[in-house]
């Protein structure tokens, strides 16, 4: 296990988050696709997010722009062009091609900390998004990354293995946390939001 491997940091500064439970299938509401019954908890459902006066489609979109500094990054990004000058509508897409040479350099100790923020704003600005929350009480929430090729669940998700899901769940973890404390801690760097500037510039 790599010294900065995304395990180690949970492990180091999440212990509480740390460690791939087991959750019976028959006692979950899963997040898969948007348009299914749980949509809204996934990351890309159409919950628009103001910060600062600037508007975001979803938590995804803002949690994307969260990764970087570089104010021509960030514009590029903004402009849907990739780091190959092709022109890109999908804004995952779009970061990944900057990710390796142009992401914040502390991004792997934060990302926990700007979801947090991200899920933070999501509840106190979408009604939508507290009513289901508060819809699946008494169940556990996880992401279901079963159909996903890879054969482990990612940090964000489970994997159904019989009757029960089993993966880190770190998005489920804090969403179940922000549905039974109504609110997420988190602490992020004094530039963590440089780049909404960038946006008002534009």
């Amino acid at each position: 296990m790599s010294q900065n491997s995304t395990a180690d940091i949970i492990k180091e500064y999440y212990p509480q988050y740390y460690g791939k439970p087991t959750y019976p299938a028959d006692r979950c509401v899963t997040i898969h696709k948007v348009k299914d019954e749980w949509g809204i908890f996934c990351n890309f459902a159409r919950t628009p997010l103001v910060v600062d006066g600037v508007t975001f489609k979803s938590s995804e979109e803002l949690f994307q722009y969260m990764k970087f500094k570089d104010a021509t990054i960030v514009e590029r990004i903004a402009k849907g062009v990739t780091r190959n000058n092709k022109v890109c509508h999908e804004i995952k897409r779009t970061v990944k091609s900057y990710e390796k040479e142009h992401q914040r350099d502390d991004w792997s100790r934060i990302r926990f900390e700007a979801m947090k923020f991200c899920l933070q704003t999501k509840y106190e600005q979408s009604e939508e998004f507290r009513s289901m929350l508060q819809k699946s009480v008494g169940f556990y929430i996880v992401e279901d990354q079963t159909t996903f090729r890879s054969k482990k669940a990612d940090t964000w998700g489970v994997k159904l293995d019989g009757d029960n899901f089993v993966g880190p769940n770190m998005l489920g973890k804090l969403l179940m946390e922000l549905r039974d404390n109504g609110k997420l801690e988190y602490s992020l760097p004094d530039d963590a939001f440089d780049f909404i500037q960038v946006l008002k510039s534009l």
